[in-house]
């Protein structure tokens, strides 16, 4: 009887918990690199950090978007790979003007040269712009093609994985090329975001259907797809 007289605060205390969750999953992969933009914006100088760990990103959430059209999942991972990828345009805009304001003899290169030797170090925003748009066309129509394939999309699923995985290993190259530690603040806030987001899901009260996510999501699947042994094993890897 008294926990009956306890529902009216219980069921809204739950249903926030649950939306301060999901806002949290969404926006809390962004965080780390709002002291960093603001560190480059008012020191001016971007070599503290590393676009690479743009360009995995990209990549990482593009695919996750991808992975969608195939296999659906929550929204608030959907919406947390569409605000990444807007975070990750904004901090690359900001270093790309920041290094052709500081390199005045910088040499003008650009995505429509198609040379290796100078990948993701263009002279203008607009021409990342162009790579990620070409690489999502690209990815785009293959996926269009093949999205009736459990094993294509099981592929992209963990291509974006494995993608994420490898987040900060071009911040780590660039800090052992220069000796220097700068930039390693936003890297291991990033890492124990994605640490923690095994939790996310649970926390929302949703199951996580692709990622670092827990083996016991998928516990009573008569079928298992083809990929989540090794998804089960890199979330064993993670926790």
């Amino acid at each position: 009887m008294e926990a009956q007289g306890l529902d009216w605060l219980l069921v809204p205390l739950q249903q926030l918990v649950s939306w301060g969750a999901a806002g949290a999953m969404v926006f809390g992969g962004v965080v780390p690199y709002i002291p960093q933009y603001q560190d480059i914006r008012r020191t001016q100088n971007a070599d503290g950090f590393s676009t690479y760990v743009c360009l995995v990103l990209l990549l990482a959430n593009i695919l996750r978007i991808l992975f969608w059209f195939g296999r659906h999942f929550e929204s608030p991972l959907l919406w947390q790979s569409i605000i990444m990828i807007l975070t990750m345009l904004l901090m690359l805009r900001l270093c790309t003007e920041v290094r052709v304001t500081n390199e005045l003899n910088l040499k003008r290169r650009s995505f429509a040269d198609f040379d290796l030797h100078h990948f993701w170090r263009w002279s203008s925003f607009s021409d990342y712009v162009q790579c990620v748009l070409a690489f999502s066309g690209v990815a785009g129509y293959v996926t269009y093609l093949c999205i009736d394939s459990t094993l294509f999309v099981e592929t992209l699923g963990f291509l974006a994985v494995f993608t994420e995985a490898m987040l900060g290993v071009p911040q780590l190259c660039r800090n052992h090329r220069h000796r220097s530690t700068e930039g390693m603040s936003s890297l291991s806030s990033d890492l124990i975001h994605q640490l923690l987001q095994p939790c996310e899901p649970a926390a929302c009260g949703l199951t996580c259907q692709f990622g670092f996510v827990s083996p016991c999501s998928h516990v009573g699947r008569e079928k298992p797809t083809p990929n989540q042994w090794i998804w089960d094993l890199l979330a064993s890897a993670t926790v």
